[in-house]
């Protein structure tokens, strides 16, 4: 299981542990008596030999597309529950709170070493009230512009999928690394951005400033090309037979690619609008 990728290293090697586990050592060399079963062995025979582990059904590009359809569908569907049931005075708190727990939710499961899909799960809850609080905030101060950015945000991953499967843009070692450094980066540069915006620092940012428009555009760009991290992610993982349960992990990343880019989105046509 070689691969350039160190998450879908990590993910191998976790994977390699699950299906090799119950092999305890047997044999001459491990235990007294030649032929008896291994000690700790899970799954003994009558034969004395230790038995293999429960076979671990393999995740399919299937797998992935209706785990990613589910938990978009669980983030929308609180996304309208948020909207409708918080009032317009706690769109605030609950866009930050929201923000803040989807932070660590996210810095969790991305570093975690095994798949957990009711903490995935979860993550797209959080992530269903911040697209909420976020959209009507936006939706308040410019009629329409919450569709155009969802119909940009999904306008764009249909065609990065398309690109990707053409291989027009290929995830090569070189891509992936920059990729992460960028995305490292960029993610510092908004972390800090937002801790000075708490104490009333404008950064310029977020302002609709020049500097703003570019930046908005940088973040789309990043998050359209982080895309194909995730495809190349799930083609590997797919090849590599990982457990069918990563097909969760396969999917919060492109949740959190697809919230990224549609935040963005709303914020770069905001800069765009007239005034009210």
């Amino acid at each position: 299981m070689k691969t350039s990728n160190p998450v879908l290293s990590r993910l191998g090697q976790a994977a390699e542990r699950e299906r090799t586990a119950g092999y305890g050592p047997y044999g001459p060399a491990a235990q007294p008596g030649y032929g008896q079963p291994a000690y700790g062995d899970p799954y003994p025979t009558a034969t004395g030999y230790p038995s293999a582990p429960p076979a671990v059904q393999p995740m399919t590009i299937d797998d992935v597309v209706v785990k990613t359809v589910t938990l978009l569908g669980i983030t929308g569907a609180t996304a309208v529950a948020a909207w409708a049931l918080i009032p317009n005075a706690l769109v605030g708190p609950a866009w930050i709170g929201a923000a803040l727990v989807g932070l660590v939710l996210g810095l969790v499961i991305s570093f975690m070493r095994v798949a957990n899909p009711a903490l995935v799960i979860v993550y797209a809850l959080v992530e269903g009230v911040f697209v909420g609080m976020a959209s009507k905030f936006f939706e308040t101060l410019y009629d329409g512009i919450v569709l155009q950015a969802a119909t940009a945000t999904f306008g764009v991953f249909f065609v990065m999928a398309a690109l990707y499967r053409a291989r027009v843009i290929r995830a090569t070692p070189k891509f992936v690394k920059a990729m992460i450094a960028v995305m490292a980066g960029l993610f510092a540069v908004m972390l800090i951005n937002f801790v000075l915006a708490m104490f009333d620092i404008n950064t310029g940012l977020r302002d609709g400033s020049p500097l703003a428009i570019g930046f908005s555009i940088v973040c789309i760009v990043v998050a359209s090309l982080s895309f194909i991290l995730n495809f190349n992610e799930i083609e590997e993982g797919v090849r590599m037979g990982l457990p069918q349960r990563y097909s969760w992990t396969a999917a919060f990343g492109i949740l959190v690619g697809l919230v990224w880019l549609y935040i963005e989105m709303l914020r770069l046509l905001s800069y765009f609008q007239g005034d009210d």
